[in-house]
């Protein structure tokens, strides 16, 4: 893809709310690709990190919307997206009219539906847009995205999602449906973590060489992306989130709040749920999402590398 730096007209102005791991790969993304991108995170630090890559900074989300024609959003849920939408020093208040408003949280559809209709109300327009491929994708520029919108929230969006993503799958014309999808996602996201932690310390306790699991299994029909992903991380030890367990505690249950209003069973999310629950509830919600395999570990007494002392409740 040629940088927009080429093209004749003047630059687009992105705006990037939310600049952790996530937000701070699409942002560089795009400015990688040309758009003139101004960044704004609570936390100050990760500004100054834009900042020394050559990126612009803001102090507030208003202050990071204002001129720009792309808001990417890169919260964690419904909740805060609202925020950064409608909260004090909200983006909708100084968004200029027929800008994009990319929402890149998980969340429930009906929350994704309700946002859209009020930003839209303001002469703007919102794409349904959650993400996935993790941190290393975001900052390659080569995410999947599954949005839903109109075609004028795609049409003005487009420069945005060249840049930040290897995949976009344009899922229909109303927000929610891009939610939907990720939920589908996530539940087999926090299933497959679940089980091959499960497997991991089963195989540790039956004192199998792990290393010599991961190499059989990885090459064998029990796969799948989550063990090839995040069993690394078990032997290693390392339990540095890259994508932590709390947030699978919020995911899940949003499948389990969309799944009862439905009347549909989902017992292998349910299961997979109260794990994240209990690895929560034993202090480690802000550890990576693998940390389930520390938890099959209390549980059972199966030793792990690089055991080390246990976190404390939070």
């Amino acid at each position: 893809m040629s940088p927009l730096a080429e093209n004749s007209g003047p630059a687009v102005v992105a705006a990037v709310i939310g600049l952790g791991s996530m937000g701070l790969g699409m942002a560089r993304s795009m400015k990688r690709a040309g758009l003139n991108v101004v960044g704004y995170d609570i936390t100050p630090a990760a500004v100054d990190r834009f900042i020394a890559d050559g990126g612009r900074g803001a102090a507030t989300p208003a202050a990071a919307a204002r001129d720009a024609d792309i808001v990417v959003s890169v919260v964690v849920n419904g909740a805060q997206t609202e925020a950064v939408l409608f909260g004090p020093e909200g983006v909708a208040a100084t968004m200029k009219p027929g800008a994009v408003f990319i929402s890149s949280a998980t969340m429930d559809p009906a929350v994704a539906r309700d946002l859209s209709q009020r930003t839209e109300a303001l002469g703007l327009h919102y794409l349904d847009a959650p993400i996935s491929g993790g941190a290393a994708k975001a900052a390659s520029g080569a995410l999947t995205i599954m949005a839903s919108g109109s075609k004028q929230a795609f049409d003005t969006a487009r420069p945005g999602l060249d840049a930040m993503a290897g995949k976009v799958y344009e899922l229909g014309d109303a927000a929610g449906t891009g939610a939907a999808f990720k939920m589908i996602n996530q539940l087999l996201a926090g299933v497959h973590i679940a089980a091959a932690c499960e497997a991991i310390t089963f195989a540790a306790r039956q004192g199998l060489d792990l290393d010599k699991v991961y190499e059989v299994i990885t090459a064998s029909a029990g796969n799948s992306w989550m063990f090839e992903n995040r069993v690394p991380h078990v032997l290693a030890g390392d339990y540095t989130p890259l994508s932590s367990i709390e947030i699978f505690v919020k995911d899940l249950g949003i499948v389990q709040d969309m799944a009862r209003s439905e009347r549909y069973p989902v017992p292998l999310a349910a299961a997979a749920l109260q794990m994240y629950l209990a690895a929560s509830g034993a202090g480690m919600g802000r550890d990576d999402d693998s940390s389930l395999a520390r938890l099959y570990a209390q549980l059972s007494g199966a030793q792990l590398p690089g055991a080390a002392k246990e976190p404390e409740k939070q």
